[in-house]
């Protein structure tokens, strides 16, 4: 009885991961907001009637996965950012990465493109990590800001300005241009242009592609 639970928490487990990874797929591509239940259980390769064993609605689908994208984002920015002690260049580490998604995580990176606004005011993901190093920054005399959260919003803007560019231009050199927004910011926030070019030449570690 226990191995007939355990193959069956497996199967559920697999059909639910699939749902999440359609939409996903989905978000990336188009924002999925046209997309039906039938579309995505097919792109999915599961039965219509399962979806409704883990998703009420197709609303609740998308914002799981949403959830998902976030917390992948947010592992990213953790594991190139552990250990370092400027918050300066926390916060440019973190830019730097997100326009590289486009390169190593092109899924992440298209549907914090699509999902705009709304990703940058998510309490999970890049927000509350800019917030919190923008803050630290600001703290430590190293920004010369008046307010943390206007700072963010423009951080936020400058990104998914980038972001798009970047996905409609593929021969745009991407490590250029990531670094080079990472600079222009830091100015913005008061730092000169010779330490913000330094700070963005600083290695900055790559994190594996996800699998899937």
């Amino acid at each position: 009885m226990i191995e007939t639970a355990n193959r069956l928490d497996r199967r559920k487990a697999r059909t639910r991961a699939a749902l999440i990874g359609a939409a996903r797929q989905l978000l990336a591509h188009d924002g999925g907001a046209d997309s039906s239940i039938q579309e995505i259980t097919e792109l999915a390769d599961v039965g219509f009637g399962s979806f409704y064993n883990h998703f009420a609605t197709k609303a609740a689908l998308f914002d799981t996965a949403v959830a998902e994208t976030l917390e992948e984002h947010g592992a990213l920015l953790d594991q190139i950012t552990a250990g370092l002690d400027d918050p300066a260049e926390v916060f440019a580490s973190g830019v730097r990465l997100t326009v590289r998604l486009q390169r190593t995580h092109p899924q992440i990176a298209r549907i914090i493109s699509n999902t705009g606004s709304n990703y940058l005011t998510s309490g999970s993901g890049l927000a509350p990590r800019a917030l919190r190093d923008i803050t630290a920054a600001h703290a430590a005399g190293r920004f010369d800001i008046a307010d943390p959260a206007i700072a963010l919003a423009c951080t936020g803007g400058a990104l998914l300005g980038v972001l798009d560019l970047v996905k409609r231009k593929p021969k745009l050199q991407i490590d250029r241009v990531a670094d080079e927004l990472a600079i222009n910011l830091l100015r913005m926030f008061g730092l000169t242009g010779d330490e913000a070019r330094e700070i963005a030449s600083r290695p900055l570690p790559v994190p594996k592609p996800r699998r899937s």
